[in-house]
C-alpha cells in the first residue's frame, strides 16, 4: 500500500500524524500514548514507518515510504489537561485502523475536536464539595466542611479568572493558594467558627495539588521518556513550590498561628 502513496499524500499524512501527537501532548497525555497513537495513525493511513521524538516543548515526527523520509516539527503549547480531547483522538485512530475513515475524514475530525469545558459555576461547586468532604474524612466537623467549602470554592473561582486572563501558572497557583488559606483562616477567626478543626486550612488548597502531572512524569520516566518525564516533574515541583509560597505568605500577612 505504501508504494501507491505519492509524496503529496505522504505530506498530508505526516501533517495529520503530527497534529494527532500535538493534540495529545497539549492536553495531558503521557508520552508513550502520544508516540503509539501517532504511529498507529500513520500506519493505518498507509505509510511504512513512523518515527517520532517527543519533548516537553516540541514534537518531531518522520514518516517513511520506500526509503523516502518526510519530517515535520511542531512547537508544543500546554493547553491544560483535558481527557475528552485525548479520548476523541483515540477514537479517530481506532476508526482509521478499522478502515472507517480515510485521510479526508481524519483531517475533518481532527480539525473539529473541541475541548470539553464544564461551566465555571459547576466547577466551583464540585471542587468546593470535594475539598469539604476531604475535611470531613480527616476528622473535621460540619463547621470545618462549611469553611472548606467556601474557601476552596472562592479559590477555584479566582483560579478560573486568572486562567481566563492567561496568567502564568506559577503565579496563578501562588495567588490561589494565598486566597484559599486567607479565606479559611479568616473565617476560622469568626466566633461561629472559633472551635473549627484546623484541617479546614489544608483541605481548602487541595484543588491545587498537581497530581496528574506528577503521575504522568513518573509514567514517562518508567516507560523510557526520561527527558519529558523530568520536565513534567520539574514543572509539577515548581507548581508545588508556588502553592507553598502562597500559603506561607497568607500565614505571614494574617498572622495565622498554625496550619495543622
Amino acid at each position: 500500500m505504501g508504494s501507491e502513496i505519492t509524496h503529496d499524500q505522504q505530506r498530508v499524512i505526516t501533517r495529520l500524524c503530527i497534529e494527532c501527537a500535538l493534540l495529545l501532548l497539549q492536553h495531558g497525555a503521557e508520552s508513550m500514548i502520544v508516540e503509539q497513537l501517532s504511529t498507529r495513525l500513520g500506519l493505518a493511513l498507509g505509510v511504512q514507518r513512523v518515527e517520532s521524538s517527543i519533548s516537553a516543548n516540541a514534537v518531531v515526527l518522520t514518516t517513511i515510504i520506500n526509503d523516502f523520509c518526510l519530517t515535520s516539527t511542531r512547537k508544543n503549547n500546554d493547553r491544560g489537561i483535558n481527557m475528552h480531547v485525548v479520548t476523541q483522538v483515540q477514537h479517530i485512530v481506532i476508526m482509521t485502523e478499522h478502515r472507517l475513515l480515510d485521510v479526508a475524514d481524519v483531517t475533518k475530525r481532527l480539525a473539529n475536536i473541541k475541548p470539553l469545558r464544564y461551566p465555571r459555576w459547576l466547577m466551583v461547586i464540585v471542587v468546593g464539595l470535594s475539598c469539604g468532604c476531604f475535611s470531613r474524612l480527616n476528622g473535621g466537623g460540619w463547621d470545618a466542611f462549611a469553611v472548606t467549602l467556601f474557601a476552596s470554592g472562592l479559590a477555584m473561582y479566582v483560579r478560573q479568572l486568572l486562567t481566563a486572563r492567561q496568567m502564568n501558572p506559577l503565579i496563578n497557583f501562588c495567588i490561589t493558594a494565598f486566597v484559599a488559606t486567607s479565606a479559611s483562616g479568616l473565617l476560622m477567626r469568626l466566633p461561629i467558627f472559633h472551635g473549627t478543626s484546623l484541617v479546614a486550612m489544608p483541605a481548602s488548597v487541595l484543588l491545587l495539588v498537581p497530581g496528574f502531572p506528577l503521575i504522568n512524569a513518573v509514567a514517562d520516566m518508567f516507560k523510557g521518556h526520561v527527558n519529558t518525564g523530568l520536565a513534567r516533574w520539574t514543572m509539577a515541583s515548581l507548581l508545588t513550590l508556588s502553592i507553598c509560597i502562597g500559603i506561607v505568605l497568607a500565614m505571614a500577612v494574617w498572622d495565622f498561628r498554625g496550619w495543622s
